[in-house]
Protein backbone atom coordinates (compact mmCIF):
# COMPACT_ATOMS: atom_id res chain seq x y z
CA UNK A 1 0.00 0.00 0.00
CA UNK A 2 1.56 3.34 -0.96
CA UNK A 3 1.15 6.35 1.49
CA UNK A 4 0.06 9.11 -0.77
CA UNK A 5 0.07 12.65 0.75
CA UNK A 6 -3.10 14.42 -0.72
CA UNK A 7 -3.02 17.89 -1.52
CA UNK A 8 -4.42 20.55 0.50
CA UNK A 9 -5.17 23.71 -0.28
CA UNK A 10 -5.53 27.65 1.54
CA UNK A 11 -9.75 28.90 1.82
CA UNK A 12 -7.83 31.84 -0.32
CA UNK A 13 -7.15 29.01 -2.58
CA UNK A 14 -10.30 27.63 -2.74
CA UNK A 15 -12.29 31.31 -2.84
CA UNK A 16 -9.96 32.23 -5.79
CA UNK A 17 -10.89 28.70 -7.44
CA UNK A 18 -14.97 28.63 -7.05
CA UNK A 19 -15.53 31.92 -6.96
CA UNK A 20 -12.88 34.22 -8.61
CA UNK A 21 -10.01 35.95 -7.69
CA UNK A 22 -10.27 39.57 -6.00
CA UNK A 23 -11.76 42.37 -8.00
CA UNK A 24 -13.91 40.02 -9.92
CA UNK A 25 -17.31 41.31 -9.16
CA UNK A 26 -18.33 37.80 -7.75
CA UNK A 27 -15.85 37.35 -5.51
CA UNK A 28 -16.64 40.95 -4.20
CA UNK A 29 -20.07 40.60 -3.36
CA UNK A 30 -19.32 37.24 -2.02
CA UNK A 31 -16.91 38.85 0.45
CA UNK A 32 -19.78 41.90 1.18
CA UNK A 33 -22.23 39.79 1.67
CA UNK A 34 -20.35 37.57 3.56
CA UNK A 35 -18.66 40.70 6.35
CA UNK A 36 -22.65 41.22 6.32
CA UNK A 37 -23.63 38.02 7.77
CA UNK A 38 -20.52 38.12 10.13
CA UNK A 39 -21.65 41.78 11.70
CA UNK A 40 -25.07 40.64 11.24
CA UNK A 41 -24.28 37.54 13.95
CA UNK A 42 -21.84 39.89 16.30
CA UNK A 43 -25.47 41.80 16.53
CA UNK A 44 -27.18 38.98 17.52
CA UNK A 45 -24.90 37.14 19.72
CA UNK A 46 -24.62 40.42 21.79
CA UNK A 47 -28.32 40.97 21.96
CA UNK A 48 -28.95 37.24 23.35
CA UNK A 49 -25.99 38.00 25.87
CA UNK A 50 -27.59 41.03 26.74
CA UNK A 51 -31.47 39.03 26.69
CA UNK A 52 -33.39 41.23 24.60
CA UNK A 53 -35.36 39.94 22.53
CA UNK A 54 -35.44 41.68 18.63
CA UNK A 55 -39.03 43.72 20.10
CA UNK A 56 -36.69 44.82 22.67
CA UNK A 57 -33.68 46.06 20.77
CA UNK A 58 -35.85 47.69 18.16
CA UNK A 59 -37.67 49.82 21.04
CA UNK A 60 -34.69 50.76 22.03
CA UNK A 61 -33.52 52.57 18.95
CA UNK A 62 -36.98 53.54 17.47
CA UNK A 63 -37.11 50.71 14.34
CA UNK A 64 -39.42 48.01 14.09
CA UNK A 65 -38.81 44.55 14.86
CA UNK A 66 -38.49 43.32 11.36
CA UNK A 67 -35.85 45.60 10.77
CA UNK A 68 -33.47 43.97 13.39
CA UNK A 69 -34.67 40.64 11.95
CA UNK A 70 -33.22 42.03 8.41
CA UNK A 71 -30.34 43.22 10.48
CA UNK A 72 -29.41 39.78 12.13
CA UNK A 73 -30.33 37.78 9.11
CA UNK A 74 -28.67 39.90 6.47
CA UNK A 75 -32.10 39.93 4.18
CA UNK A 76 -31.92 44.15 3.57
CA UNK A 77 -29.98 46.34 2.52
CA UNK A 78 -29.65 48.76 5.82
CA UNK A 79 -28.58 52.13 7.04
CA UNK A 80 -25.12 52.26 8.17
CA UNK A 81 -26.49 54.94 11.14
CA UNK A 82 -29.09 52.36 12.50
CA UNK A 83 -26.22 49.34 12.45
CA UNK A 84 -24.64 52.36 14.84
CA UNK A 85 -27.93 52.66 16.99
CA UNK A 86 -27.61 49.22 17.18
CA UNK A 87 -24.59 48.80 18.84
CA UNK A 88 -25.11 51.99 20.67
CA UNK A 89 -28.37 50.29 22.16
CA UNK A 90 -26.02 46.90 22.77
CA UNK A 91 -23.71 49.36 24.75
CA UNK A 92 -21.14 47.85 22.27
CA UNK A 93 -18.06 49.55 21.52
CA UNK A 94 -17.47 50.36 17.76
CA UNK A 95 -13.66 50.19 16.38
CA UNK A 96 -12.99 50.50 12.26
CA UNK A 97 -10.14 50.61 9.82
CA UNK A 98 -10.99 51.57 6.80
CA UNK A 99 -8.03 51.10 4.10
CA UNK A 100 -7.46 53.20 1.14
CA UNK A 101 -4.89 51.56 -0.29
CA UNK A 102 -1.72 49.65 0.67
CA UNK A 103 0.01 52.94 2.14
CA UNK A 104 -2.60 54.41 4.04
CA UNK A 105 -5.50 53.41 6.15
CA UNK A 106 -8.08 55.64 8.77
CA UNK A 107 -9.01 54.46 12.05
CA UNK A 108 -12.27 55.26 13.63
CA UNK A 109 -12.60 54.43 17.31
Amino acid sequence: MTNKKKKTYSLEELTDKYIGEKGNSKREKFEFELKMDILGDMIKKARKKQHLTQEELAQLIGVQKAQISKIENNTKDVRFSTVLRVFDALKAKVKMTIEFDRKSHLEIA
